[in-house]
């Protein structure tokens, strides 16, 4: 089977809505020989890819009648979801793991990374955004629920945004503060927007809404959490887009 960086589900779906998922996979591609030199159980964990977050962007594209693209490579391999010149993009140690496969790479190696795979899923991105001119994105993640020597993160869910475009963000930020069961981040647990991360690049830069979910990982690491988190965020996406400020 011939590898491809991105899979896109769904592409005649009608729906406004374009579900994302930057950080779908822990796919080591096969020219660099299926793997990074790390142990399966630091490819399983969070800093490899977003844990269960795929599943829910499948199910939330079903849900909503809309299409889905997701990378089908590591965000160590290279990380879509940071501008090419963030220092960040191509990572040499994370949360305590040392990534031996990325050790020795320089400047060539990256510039033939974010041609393989990087610019490839922003392509298509970009190609699937186009497609309404009224597109809304959703951009799925997941975090974990506590980094090695920080203090447990109380989220269940964040909702993330730039500071200047919460139109999609605020109606579902009430709507989820509204369940009682949850506690909500906005803007946990990370900030809302970095310079030329996919957000920044297919929907702030072109005024698109927009909106960026992170759910808790281990709410989401079996199929009935994800089953679970999408059917309970769909009709609220529904309801905060009719809701959203042009």
């Amino acid at each position: 089977m011939t590898y491809s960086p991105c899979e896109i589900i769904g592409e005649s779906r009608k729906s406004r809505f374009l579900i994302t998922c930057d950080h779908a996979a822990n796919t080591v591609p096969p020219d660099l020989g299926g793997s990074l030199g790390l142990p399966v159980s630091d490819m399983a964990r969070h800093i490899a890819y977003d844990v269960g977050a795929a599943g829910v962007a499948r199910e939330l594209g079903e849900l909503l009648d809309a299409p889905v693209v997701l990378s089908n490579f590591s965000r160590l391999v290279i990380d879509p979801n940071r501008g090419e010149d963030d220092p960040t993009l191509l990572m040499k140690l994370y949360d305590g793991s040392v990534i031996p496969g990325n050790r020795h790479a320089g400047a060539e190696e990256k510039e033939r990374r974010l041609a393989a795979y990087y610019r490839p899923y922003h392509d298509a991105l970009a190609r699937m955004a186009a497609r309404h001119e009224d597109v809304a994105i959703v951009a799925i993640h997941s975090f974990t629920p506590q980094l090695h020597g920080r203090p447990p993160r109380p989220w269940h869910v964040g909702i993330l945004h730039a500071a200047w475009d919460a139109r999609l963000s605020d109606p579902l930020i009430d709507m989820l503060q509204a369940e009682p069961d949850l506690v909500v981040g906005r803007n946990e647990p990370y900030p809302g927007h970095l310079p030329g991360d996919a957000l920044d690049r297919h929907a702030l830069q072109d005024k698109r809404h927009n909106t960026l979910i992170e759910v808790r990982n281990d709410l989401i690491e079996e199929e009935v959490g994800q089953r679970h988190w999408a059917a309970r965020l769909a009709p609220l996406l529904e309801r905060a887009l009719a809701a959203a400020a042009d």
